[in-house]
């Protein structure tokens, strides 16, 4: 059971409660906080004091007053008139993000909510009903607003929710999971739409599968490496105790592992006439290690953002102020995500060139032309080169950073804005095509080891090589390699690769 009271939630948390792995509930220390907020809001509807969101209107209509008998009706507006999301749905696990991320924010005690929103978000998540949030319609500035108005729209019972594998009205779904729709009171629907969480919910899963990938993208080298007998020589802990990036020296590390005991490297060790490899396999650890670092940052960027205040104004019950800020902007996620996707890409592409060299017959010397042993009347592996040339090209397009765009909003009053949801949803596009050209690799990689049958290859790389072949049965014959990919891919996705790993830093 994991207690939120607004901390810092790790990735793996994030995770785990998005795929339902872990229930969560309100701290006792922090529900007595967000009550002690809740007061001062109250406070200032009493005294009828003027204060943004309280009995203002929004955005660029700050400066009209709200009478007191509409104030309700503000909240309630708010959230209808912001749920205006467009596209596909957020898959159901980063809408549990959503609402876990949310949740922990207004457990921080600066929103000035009541305890039974977050009773209400939590319940949610408990109970299996998840708000539709289409994924489009956000450029992340004032927050995520309509991703998040969707979230809100579903706890007070309108919009739609999924439920028990259907798509149901938000008032079906609530009722047969016997959960009160939330009546909003002063400032809680700002309190719900203000924020980063629906950027933070996307990419925080994108990034978990970035890093589980990027550790695969290691193994898979490695089978390269073996299948065109390359040299390990390169991975020598004292080449890298020279240049000691942290993320070089972990996959130097991770490579040794792998290749460790390989029968095909002693098969050559004396008469190998190559004094070193092309940099596709000499320079993973750069390469690899530098996507690590890349992906390490964003994480740290994510981490930390799942335990700040993102809404506006933020109440500060020590003082009973309240005070309006910018901490709804998306320029620390927008930035990160960015740096990842073109991290990513770049993965995709050295992985790319190490296909390459397995099929091509001018540079994987040893092994028959496209990996077949008919070469003209069959073609072999030639086309998986060529699709993953076209996961490639799409990455790179987009791997082009949404965070330098500004489309000033709201009649200029939001006049500088994130796009850091488009940043996060790009990212999560990289990260399945990049799953994709992976499988590709382990796949071709596989095939190349067959030539070199009864040598052994190192021991991970032979754990790995016998996970691909549980799924992919060798090329004897040409066939349709569509299936097989996916089933890689998928295996990428659950994480069976993972299972074996012999990673040093895991």
């Amino acid at each position: 059971m994991l207690e939120l009271n607004g901390q810092q939630l790790t990735l793996q948390q994030i995770v785990d409660v998005a795929h339902g792995r872990e229930q969560v509930t309100l701290a006792a220390d922090a529900r007595s906080r967000v009550e002690q907020s809740r007061r001062v809001v109250q406070d200032i509807v009493t005294q009828g004091r003027t204060v943004y969101g309280v009995n203002t209107g929004f955005g660029k209509l700050s400066d009209v007053s709200i009478d007191q008998s509409d104030l309700l009706q503000l909240q309630l507006n708010l959230v209808r008139s912001h749920s205006c999301g467009l596209g596909d749905p957020l898959p159901e696990t980063e809408a549990r993000a959503m609402l876990l991320l949310r949740a922990n924010v207004l457990a921080s005690g600066f929103s000035g909510a009541r305890p039974l929103v977050i009773d209400t978000l939590i319940a949610l998540l408990e109970k299996g009903v998840t708000p539709v949030i289409p994924e489009k319609g956000s450029v992340g500035a004032s927050g995520d607003l309509a991703p998040l108005a969707h979230l809100a729209l579903a706890a007070i019972g309108e919009g739609e929710v999924f439920y028990n594998g259907e798509r149901l009205p938000a008032a079906v779904g609530l009722e047969r999971a016997q959960i009160r729709p939330l009546q909003l009171e002063v400032k809680e629907g700002l309190a719900l739409l203000n924020g980063t969480q629906a950027m933070g919910a996307v990419g925080a899963l994108a990034l978990h599968r970035a890093e589980q990938l990027v550790r695969l993208a290691d193994v898979a080298g490695a089978m390269t490496l073996e299948a065109l007998k390359g040299t390990p020589v390169a991975f020598d802990e004292r080449i890298h105790a020279a240049r000691p990036h942290p993320g070089q020296l972990a996959v130097a590390a991770h490579l040794r592992e792998l290749l460790q005991d390989s029968e095909i490297r002693k098969s050559h060790l004396d008469n190998d006439p190559r004094v070193q490899d092309a940099y596709s396999l000499r320079c993973m650890p750069q390469v690899h290690g530098a996507i690590r670092t890349a992906l390490s940052h964003a994480r740290q960027v994510v981490e930390l953002e799942s335990g700040s205040a993102t809404d506006n104004p933020l109440v500060f019950s020590e003082t009973g102020e309240v005070l309006s800020g910018g901490n709804f902007h998306g320029a620390p996620l927008a930035l990160v995500f960015d740096y990842a996707a073109i991290a990513l890409t770049d993965l995709m592409s050295i992985t790319e060139r190490r296909i390459d060299r397995l099929v091509n017959p001018d540079s994987n010397e040893g092994l028959p032309p496209f990996l077949t042993a008919q070469p003209g009347i069959s073609s072999g592996f030639m086309m998986l080169q060529v699709s993953a040339a076209a996961l490639l090209n799409e990455a790179r397009v987009l791997a082009h950073p949404s965070s330098i765009d500004n489309v000033p909003t709201d009649g200029g009053k939001e006049d500088h804005v994130s796009m850091g949801m488009t940043s996060a949803t790009k990212l999560r596009g990289i990260v399945k095509l990049a799953e994709m050209a992976t499988a590709i690799e382990l796949m071709t990689a596989a095939q190349g080891l067959e030539f070199h049958a009864p040598l052994a290859p190192g021991r991970g790389v032979k754990q790995a090589y016998e996970i691909v072949r549980g799924l992919v049965l060798p090329l004897t014959a040409d066939r349709s390699m569509a299936s097989d990919i996916e089933k890689l891919t998928a295996a990428i996705v659950r994480g069976e690769f993972k299972l074996l790993s012999t990673d040093p830093t895991d």
